[in-house]
């Protein structure tokens, strides 16, 4: 009994470690690694197809750069100032057990995927310091679990979402730096309860940015006044220039009057 006991146990723990790798994990890293364009400190040598098939050799590691498993899943992908090249490719949606991606500190271009959405375990997003443009997709949202969104320091436009105000485990954001726009989301801006707060240091550096935690806009305070001013000094300007104007027109008209008064008096005979 006990051979057979050993024997199933010695099974168990092969079957353990032959792991047969998820096609979604394999689609994410094979299309993740195409859109990454340049490699220049070459750590990803090891990021081939045959790789790829199985990237978690075992339940909880992986031989894979950036890559951590859990279970047979990737679980983190953390490719961090490795100044890599491309953009983001909207197939880490089929990594579906992510719950935290960091590709910070690179010089990736292009948008935010919103099929990012589908990352609904995902707890850290940080995409901070690189290229990135376009809007903030609102359809980040849909990830309740994220508890990390940092994406400072990159050419992101348009408004922040409101959307994003929703997600109640938030407890780091941070957009500053980019090129954003309009109003800061009330729900993001001013929260209540006990949800953590964000202060200025959060949305700072956005030209066109306003509203609380921000201080107010002594710019457009300013900028009134100057149109106010331009206004009344180009009235003013318009009314000294006709009062000349009228001024010259009299005098020239005086003159005329005058000399043609002084030919009269000439024809005129003498008694």
């Amino acid at each position: 009994m006990g051979v057979w006991k050993v024997l199933i146990l010695t099974i168990l723990f092969l079957l353990r470690k032959v792991v047969i790798a998820d096609p979604s994990d394999e689609a994410c890293l094979t299309h993740l690694s195409e859109s990454l364009i340049q490699d220049p400190t070459n750590l990803l040598q090891n990021w081939t197809k045959s790789a790829f098939a199985n990237p978690c050799s075992g339940f909880t590691s992986s031989y894979l750069q950036g890559v951590t498993c859990n279970n047979g899943r990737i679980y983190k992908l953390s490719l961090t100032n490795l100044s890599l090249r491309g953009s983001l490719s909207p197939y880490l949606s089929n990594c579906t057990n992510l719950q935290a991606l960091d590709l910070s500190s690179n010089h990736l271009t292009g948008p935010i995927p919103p099929d990012l959405q589908s990352l609904v375990n995902l707890a850290v997003l940080n995409l901070s310091s690189n290229y990135l443009n376009g809007q903030i997709p609102p359809q980040l949202a849909l990830c309740a679990y994220l508890n990390v969104i940092d994406l400072h320091e990159n050419e992101l436009s348009g408004q922040i979402p409101q959307e994003l105000g929703n997600l109640v485990r938030l407890s780091a954001f941070d957009v500053s730096n980019n090129r954003l726009s309009g109003p800061i989301p009330g729900l993001l801006g001013n929260r209540s309860g006990n949800l953590p707060r964000f202060n200025a240091s959060s949305f700072e550096g956005n030209k066109d940015l306003y509203g609380y935690p921000l201080p107010p806009m002594k710019s457009r305070g300013l900028s009134v006044l100057a149109i106010v001013g331009i206004g009344l000094g180009s009235g003013f300007l318009s009314l000294v220039i006709s009062f000349t104007a009228v001024c010259i027109w009299l005098r020239v008209t005086e003159q005329k009057m005058a000399a043609e008064e002084g030919k009269i008096s000439q024809l005129m005979p003498d008694y």
